[in-house]
């Protein structure tokens, strides 16, 4: 994943890793940074730039700061002077090292942010990328509710009226989380997860039709809510319908895609007399099962095939 819709400060990004500013440069907390990739600029330092990335974050550790170095002053400026020349974000200088006098009145000059980090430079790299993909992260919104349950991030996904906030109050009160009611932010935070979110104007807030509006947080305590959380099953609820074809065993896995994702999901038909937050806690165990090896339905299956062969070679 290269450029991304979203973007971050650098201003952000100095306050999540306490960064020192070594330079003095204008507007320095407002630089956008849009590549959640990061670069170890050493060819660069050799002067070679074929392919040289200059939307992303620059690094520089004790082996590009000993190379530094080991060069001339005219060849320092030379290659400043071409880095700086294409714009990058800033230069961030990890294990707390220190560039020449010379360099940093170079990015002064063009106005590059210098910073440094007292981390050493693999922690730093691994760090600032996780931090990268979460923030600029590809993202949707969708119309529903995110509890944890379980430990397991469960989107209940209907029409409105259903009952999904009516679901997600019982569960709450049954010691689970809710992360978000109504409109949940979902984020591709890597090719095999996704986190969802509430919007933070709303967040911890929840509608229930006949009452109004109730802050989770305020009724439950902190306890009873989150902020964010991995999606790790889809549920749909709908209204039962009478003449529809249910799955009753489990067989087989459904999936829905978000972002280009498979979750694992079902659908849940919905009428007068069912527990709907018992039948949600069953199926985010089952889901968990599943996730470690355990398929009740398979097992069953098994089990009377086994009966059956046994019957037939008597």
């Amino acid at each position: 994943m290269h450029n991304s819709n979203f973007n971050v400060t650098l201003g952000e990004i100095v306050d999540e890793f306490k960064l020192k500013e070594v330079n003095k440069t204008e507007n320095m907390r407002d630089v956008l940074v849009c590549n959640n990739e990061v670069n170890r600029c050493g060819l660069a330092l050799a002067g070679y730039f074929d392919h040289f990335e200059h939307t992303r974050l620059q690094i520089i550790g004790h082996v590009e700061a000993t190379y530094i170095n080991t060069i001339s002053d005219g060849q320092k400026r030379e290659v400043f002077e071409k880095m700086f020349s294409l714009k990058i974000p800033a230069i961030i200088l990890s294990n707390g090292i220190e560039l020449p006098q010379s360099i940093i009145e170079l990015s002064e000059k063009h106005n590059i942010p210098v910073l440094s980090s007292t981390l050493s430079t693999s922690r730093f790299t691994s760090a600032l990328i996780a931090y990268l993909n979460v923030m600029l992260a590809e993202r949707e919104t969708r119309h529903g509710v995110l509890v944890e349950v379980y430990g397991e991030g469960i989107l209940l996904l209907a029409d409105s009226g259903v009952g999904k906030s009516e679901t997600a109050i019982e569960l709450v009160k049954r010691g689970h989380r809710l992360v978000a009611d109504d409109a949940v932010e979902i984020k591709k935070v890597s090719d095999k997860s996704l986190v969802g979110s509430a919007p933070e104007i709303i967040r911890h807030f929840i509608e229930l039709r006949g009452i109004g509006i109730i802050d989770v947080k305020q009724i439950f305590g902190m306890g009873a809510v989150k902020d964010t959380e991995k999606i790790d099953m889809v549920i749909h609820l709908e209204n039962w319908q009478q003449h529809k074809q249910y799955d009753r065993l489990g067989l087989t896995t459904e999936y829905t895609n978000i972002l280009g994702i498979d979750i694992p999901s079902v659908t849940i038909p919905v009428k007068p007399g069912r527990n709907l937050a018992v039948i949600v806690e069953v199926a985010a165990m089952n889901n968990r099962q599943h996730k470690m090896g355990y398929n009740a339905a398979q097992a069953l299956n098994e089990r009377i095939l086994g009966n059956t062969n046994a019957k037939n070679s008597l």
